[in-house]
């Protein structure tokens, strides 16, 4: 599912887009949004095919080397554990899976090349060659596998962002995130279950309606709270700023106003731990320095207000 981290970095990523497009509406702001968070399910589906697209792979090779003219020991006498790895069949079969993928118009049909690339780096890893080693066949071992070579080969496989970049310029930087998801998927499957338990698209169905009111707010007072970083940024001129930490604080301003459940703490965690990774080195203690100093004065104010225990 969706976290509320990769809902903030989205909405953080579409004030930015607002800003960027002369004549931009919040409407359109909005719909671009929430396609963002829909492809980031897409890719959810998308990857939970890849694998077996690999093992299909593995069998063709398996099948030409059955059928040369001569054939060696080896050819005759293949090893065939990971192509009938029991989580890869069930991922290949799985109807419902299918169906999203259907529905969702997925495919790796036409990226033969990034299937070739990435079958002969998984027979070079280290945890590949010591899962076909092992006489071990259990369901277990096979999901581990399999989840293996999400975690561990495809975040920065190259050839896999590229082909991704094509697709869709919204996804490389889903991938990580997106692939924990699919790890999480692919190490709950057991015998006894009848499908795969697809993960949600949210954790909460309140999710999608916090993510469109935090762009709203924070579109319609981004002026507003500008001018107070400005007037709090002692030695400092706004304009000076970089844009980015500007639009991760109006965001998380907006957040600590509007959402009285949310603690202040996790808001500003959120958010500093958003700056470190999207924009400059020392914009974690930046933020970090100016959410504490604008946060206080606001709750002193009674402009920010958190209902329940532990929320301040």
């Amino acid at each position: 599912m969706l976290s509320r981290r990769v809902l903030r970095t989205k909405v953080v990523k579409a004030v930015y887009a607002h800003l960027q497009c002369e004549g931009a509406t919040p409407a359109a702001s909005e719909k671009n949004l929430i396609l963002s968070i829909d492809r980031a399910y897409d890719l959810y589906f998308h990857l939970l095919a890849l694998v077996p697209e690999i093992a299909e792979y593995a069998a063709e090779r398996i099948r030409i080397g059955e059928n040369k003219k001569l054939p060696t020991y080896d050819d005759l006498h293949p090893n065939r554990k990971f192509v009938e790895n029991k989580v890869v069949v069930r991922l290949a079969e799985d109807e419902n899976l299918q169906a999203e993928l259907k529905r969702r118009k997925l495919s790796w049909k036409n990226h033969r090349d990034l299937i070739v690339a990435l079958y002969n780096a998984l027979i070079r890893q280290p945890f590949y060659l010591k899962y076909m080693a092992s006489d071990e066949r259990s369901l277990r071992e096979d999901a581990q596998l399999v989840s293996d070579i999400y975690m561990t080969m495809l975040e920065e496989f190259e050839p896999l962002e590229s082909v991704l970049e094509e697709q869709s310029a919204l996804w490389n930087d889903d991938l990580g995130f997106i692939l924990t998801m699919v790890s999480r998927t692919i190490l709950s499957i057991r015998e006894s279950h009848e499908e795969i338990k697809f993960l949600p698209q949210f954790k909460s169905d309140e999710d999608l309606d916090y993510a469109k009111s935090l762009l709203r707010n924070s579109i319609a007072g981004y002026d507003r709270i500008s001018l107070l970083l400005d007037n709090s940024l002692s030695n400092w001129d706004i304009e000076r700023v970089a844009l980015m930490d500007q639009i991760i604080l109006v965001t998380a301003i907006t957040e600590a106003e509007n959402f009285p459940s949310i603690p202040v703490r996790v808001t500003m965690n959120e958010y500093i731990d958003i700056a470190k990774c999207y924009s400059t080195n020392s914009s974690g203690s930046f933020i970090n320095g100016v959410l504490d100093r604008i946060i206080v004065r606001l709750t002193e104010e009674g402009k920010i207000v958190k209902s329940g225990k532990g929320l301040l």
